[in-house]
């Protein structure tokens, strides 16, 4: 088998657990499996290397960031690939460029455009390991770029699809995917599997197991990703097709996100692109709008509740500045939470919602908006009951059992 392996920034975090994931890499090889790691920087050097540049620049130019930046990988990689060597096992670190990963030209948040498998495969048929610096690939005409935010989750699915590989593992300090998150609710439990779109729906509400650009890009090269702890050896929750999972449970997972305000516009000229040109200001601010409501009102005015990443709101307000003839008043609400359900079982059951809304009505919690999908219901809620809503949500569907 061709096993891609990454691991994040604490499992690498010290000497002492590159030596271990060095460990855990070759039980892997001698196993039989040919292997490719990923890896990110130690945890903290980035923070470190940001910091370096702030002292002599509030704003560097974004090319030498991603060239300062890239490296804290590239010393992971040539430590663990150093460490492998001297253990027995023949192995060869890559930088992104040496990988053959090829990028578009946004300095700081490129985006993978195609690999070259080329120097990879020809390594693996020389039976050795390969550890590739995550997080960065090469332009067209041989800039350093790096992928922004989880770029080394990236790597690992990009390069797995590439190679064709039979599994991607994703290490972390975490040992899979939960029904909620166990600091709010101790009897979450492990899912083994689950689909692409619950994933995506859970990473994008906030579970951080995984990030969605990486969960997308599994689902588009149809690389099964398994997220695993590099800390124990107990099996993760493993993210694959809909169609490949037997069991579909109703619910599969609860998530919460205190990251949220609400802004409510009052007697709002009803004009036909008024709404248009309200979310298209906030787009150009790169303000990412979640829910939207709109409820008619009378003499021609109506009201439009939409919302927006809490640290976000500060630009909000500026924006809505630009339309304050369009509106009575405005409010702002920075104490809201969502809370949402995700299942693939919703789309074939009925009676997902009432159950959900019964629960709140129980735990006397209010629901200021709701949106659904197919696989979704998300409530916002007063974020003081944020906690409470996924513990009473997560035993009326038995996620505990």
């Amino acid at each position: 088998m061709l096993i891609v392996q990454k691991y994040g920034g604490t499992s690498v975090g010290s000497l002492e657990r590159i030596e271990n994931v060095a460990k855990r890499v070759a039980k892997t090889k001698e196993a039989g499996n040919d292997v490719v790691v990923v890896v990110s920087a130690m945890s903290g050097e980035t923070n470190k290397l940001i910091d370096y540049a702030k002292h002599f620049s509030p704003t560097p130019s974004r090319r030498d960031m991603d060239l300062l930046l890239s490296s804290g990988e590239r010393v992971t990689a040539a430590l663990l690939s150093i460490a492998l060597n001297e253990m027995g096992f023949p192995t060869v670190a890559m930088t992104g460029r040496q990988a053959g990963i090829v990028t578009d030209k946004s300095h700081t948040v490129a985006r993978i455009e195609k690999i070259n498998p080329e120097p990879m495969q020809n390594a693996l048929k020389e039976g050795k390991i390969i550890v590739v610096a995550g997080f960065q690939g090469i332009t067209e005409d041989g800039q350093v770029t790096t992928l922004g935010r989880g770029g080394s989750d990236l790597t690992a699915v990009a390069i797995a699809g590439a190679l064709g590989a039979d599994k991607c593992e994703i290490y972390s300090d975490v040992d899979g995917v939960y029904t909620t998150d166990p600091r709010i609710e101790p009897k979450a439990k492990k899912l083994d599997k689950i689909s692409y779109d619950e994933m995506l729906e859970l990473a994008s509400l906030g579970a951080k197991v995984l990030q969605n650009r990486s969960v997308e890009l599994a689902k588009k090269l149809g690389v099964v990703i398994e997220a695993r702890s590099s800390f124990n050896d107990n099996p993760g929750t493993i993210i694959t097709k809909e169609e490949d999972i037997m069991e579909k449970p109703l619910v599969s997972g609860i998530a919460l996100d205190k990251n949220q305000a609400r802004v409510s516009l009052r007697g709002v000229k009803d004009r036909p692109g008024i709404a248009a040109e309200i979310f298209k200001a906030l787009a150009n601010e790169n303000i990412n709008v979640d829910m939207i409501v709109q409820t008619i009102g009378e003499d021609g005015k109506t009201n439009l509740d939409f919302t927006v990443p809490q640290n976000e709101l500060e630009l909000v307000k500026k924006v809505m500045e630009q339309f304050k003839d369009e509106y009575e008043k405005v409010e702002y609400d920075p104490d809201v939470a969502k809370v949402s359900i995700v299942g693939v079982g919703m789309k074939s059951h009925s009676g997902v919602a009432s159950k959900a809304f019964e629960t709140m009505a129980k735990e006397n919690i209010n629901i200021e908006m709701i949106s659904t999908s197919e696989i979704k219901i998300s409530m916002i809620i007063d974020e003081k009951y944020g906690e409470l809503a996924v513990r009473a949500l997560h035993a009326a569907y038995e996620l505990d059992k």
